[in-house]
């Protein structure tokens, strides 16, 4: 049976027992980004699994990654409950038991059972020594590769690509080696050794936000991360837009802890490249995000474009989606899907990375997961520095 609710957005964080962990050593982005996107992680045996009034009780020993609303995957059931197998969004957790909502009657399940955090819904179509090549499995997507070079230590270096043959040929690549040498940077960690760096990676079969907190090894103070992203828009172009993929990079390749410039929640700069123009020509462009509400200049959260948080009318916090475009003046290419900003200041006086927010107004029935995307990498977090975003990890997102 397929879930009573929505499994497409799938949430990770460092904070997940078994999670993979992030360091400054190469290999490191690599082992995440297969173990998120591709393969699930954390497989473990269950003791059994009770269904009753709505509620499926998966039982099992010791500790799991599972958190709520996080979606698992169930394998192994047999006989009358065998439906229940696939994915399955948390509800509750408690010790040696993990909840999902379901329509099946009362009842015992039999079987050898298994479960995991489900993978995002992607595939590794080349790898090489701590290099990769990923893709969307979704027959919708725009089948767009994304190539990472994680030979070094705190620095994985980024690439788009439209084909590729190999590991490390391909054709269409976005960026191209003239808009950025040897591709652009997603950091890792500030210093180059196995600290583990806390992150957050929240996905769909499509697009998907790597959220690292860089500075964590060096300053403890510093609360803040970095968002980057790979993956399809949610495009405007009516018939579909065939090259509505996006990968968000740094181009400060030299220092991690530098590496805070344009972001997926901050639009300075042109780093968000795209692999050709809407109309299907021509080779990578680059283009900015931007809020629907609020400066472009600015990062959401740390934008008073509508005052401080919360509102003095009547307490909000204000929220707007981002659309990805050529230039400022130019008209919206895409929304970034599941992407929330907040055109207020002093947000982060308040939420902190991995809160959980409940949505409201327009975004009613949706919880929403804290970003803190920051521009001081190398020291303490403030609410002058520090922004604050939000991630739908309600779904769908499409």
């Amino acid at each position: 049976m397929t879930s009573v609710v929505d499994t497409t957005v799938k949430n990770f964080n460092s904070t997940m027992t078994g999670a993979p962990a992030l360091s400054g050593t190469a290999g490191s982005l690599i082992s995440l980004l297969d173990a998120v996107l591709v393969n699930g992680f954390d497989l473990k045996t269950a003791s059994g699994l009770t269904v009753a009034g709505g509620v499926a009780s998966l039982a099992f020993t010791g500790s799991h990654s599972a958190q709520l609303d996080g979606v698992i995957l169930i394998a192994g059931i047999t006989g009358a409950y065998a439906s229940l197998n696939g994915e399955q969004k948390v509800t509750a957790v408690g010790a040696g038991v993990v909840k999902f909502a379901t329509a099946m009657a009362d009842g015992v399940a039999a079987g050898t059972i298994t479960f995991k955090m489900a993978p995002a819904g992607w595939e590794k179509v080349f790898a090489g020594t701590n290099k990769a090549v990923y893709r969307s499995l979704d027959p919708a997507s725009t089948k767009m590769l994304l190539r990472v070079d994680d030979t070094g230590t705190t620095i994985a270096r980024v690439v788009g690509y439209e084909a590729m043959t190999d590991v490390d040929t391909g054709t269409g690549s976005f960026p191209t080696a003239v808009q950025i040498s040897g591709g652009g940077a997603w950091a890792k960690s500030s210093v180059a050794n196995t600290t583990a760096v806390p992150w957050a990676l929240h996905a769909d079969a499509r697009i998907f936000y790597f959220s690292p907190m860089v500075a964590q090894p060096t300053n403890a103070a510093n609360l803040g991360s970095t968002t980057r992203c790979f993956g399809d828009l949610l495009a405007y172009k009516p018939g579909g837009d065939a090259y509505a993929c996006v990968l968000n990079y740094s181009t400060q390749t030299g220092s991690p802890t530098g590496a805070s410039d344009n972001q997926v929640f901050t639009g300075v700069g042109l780093q968000m490249a795209m692999p050709r123009s809407y109309a299907g020509l021509g080779s990578s462009l680059l283009h900015c995000t931007i809020p629907y509400i609020g400066t472009n200049t600015f990062t959401s959260g740390s934008d008073g474009a509508l005052g401080a948080f919360p509102s003095v009318i009547d307490g909000s916090l204000l929220l707007s989606r981002r659309y990805v475009a050529q230039l400022v003046t130019a008209p919206p290419r895409g929304d970034l899907p599941g992407v929330l900003s907040s055109p207020q200041s002093q947000v982060f006086d308040v939420f902190k990375q991995l809160d959980r927010v409940p949505g409201a107004g327009a975004f009613a029935g949706r919880t929403l997961q804290v970003l803190a995307p920051t521009t001081a990498l190398a020291s303490a977090s403030t609410n002058v520095n520090t922004g604050v975003g939000f991630i739908d990890i309600t779904g769908p997102w499409r």
